[in-house]
């Protein structure tokens, strides 16, 4: 168990590397890759089912005694980040799957990485956490139905099957997690150190397997699609930071709302788009999973050398 727990270690730590490994390896060798497309709903469904090892009640104290702070944070995850993703559709003129598809990169939950990188920029990490959990529980409307506001006028939108499948993938793994933990306390205990590295395996697997499938769209539309998640992330970071300190929130909160708001759960928006909207919708989750894990550390290591007041 030793051992494999500094291997996770090692894992969370060049999570980003790993990604981008995978990512440049199934585009040029995809046939290696493309029968894992089939099984990205299950990797997802293991990697909820790992956030719900982690989870306790108390990580909803914060509902009751700072709803505000929480409420700011959720309400920047799903009108920030759907609205700037629609802005930004429409200002690089996206063809009409990729526009969808950014569009519901913006409107998922926040990630579960979020909860380490805030906790890295010496943010509020039960304040992210919690965040990530609400953000997670409301997923199963909220994304189908943002989706169907603002994506419907590209391709259609079947909300019902998108909410049930969140409710498969997201909620029930999460749901069986906690009852893990409640039944098994010790030994999900002695596990924790290993469920990070379970996510990044399934995560970097799922990257290869979207990347392996789109070759050709990527070659040629690459840099646009990165550009525009860029811009998004870029977005959720600063308007997240902002809305924080305008409503008077601490330095640390402000922190963890920036990173909770501008990282998503790019591995839902991967698996949503293969099974409704079409393997191109997938790209831009597929880029956000690369480059959030590039941005997050960065922001996290520049505000990890700056005193919170």
């Amino acid at each position: 168990m030793n051992t494999l727990g500094r291997i996770s270690q090692f894992a969370g730590k060049y999570f980003a590397v790993l990604v981008i490994v995978m990512a440049l390896v199934a585009y040029l060798v995809p046939s290696l890759f493309l029968p894992l497309g089939a099984y990205i709903s299950i990797l997802l469904g293991i990697v909820m089912f790992g956030m719900g090892l982690t989870l306790s009640a108390m990580d909803f104290k914060l509902v009751l005694t700072r709803p505000l702070a929480v409420l700011l944070g959720v309400a920047a995850q799903f009108l920030v980040m759907p609205l700037a993703a629609l802005g930004i559709a429409y200002l690089l003129r996206l063809p009409p799957e990729l526009a969808a598809g950014l569009v519901l990169l913006g409107s998922v939950p926040g990630g579960t990485a979020s909860n380490v990188m805030v906790y890295l920029a010496k943010g509020n990490v039960p304040l992210s956490i919690t965040m990530t959990s609400v953000s997670t529980l409301l997923a199963p409307i909220m994304t189908p139905l943002l989706l169907l506001w603002l994506a419907g006028q590209w391709m259609p939108v079947d909300a019902k099957s998108m909410f049930l499948m969140i409710i498969q993938v997201i909620i029930v793994p999460i749901i069986l997690g906690i009852t893990v933990r409640k039944l098994a306390p010790k030994t999900v205990h002695k596990s924790l150190p290993v469920v990070p590295l379970i996510s990044v395996v399934a995560i970097i697997v799922i990257v290869g397997a979207v990347v392996s499938g789109n070759k050709e769209t990527i070659a040629t539309a690459g840099l646009l699609i990165f550009f525009a998640v860029f811009l998004h992330n870029g977005v959720g970071l600063v308007l997240g930071y902002y809305v924080g300190k305008i409503f008077g929130l601490s330095l640390s909160d402000q922190r963890a709302l920036s990173i909770e708001v501008g990282m998503q759960n790019s591995g839902l928006g991967v698996a949503l788009a293969t099974a409704h909207l079409g393997p191109l919708a997938a790209l831009p989750s597929t880029f956000g999973a690369v480059w959030h894990n590039i941005s997050g550390p960065i922001i996290a290591s520049v505000w990890s050398k700056r005193k919170v007041d």
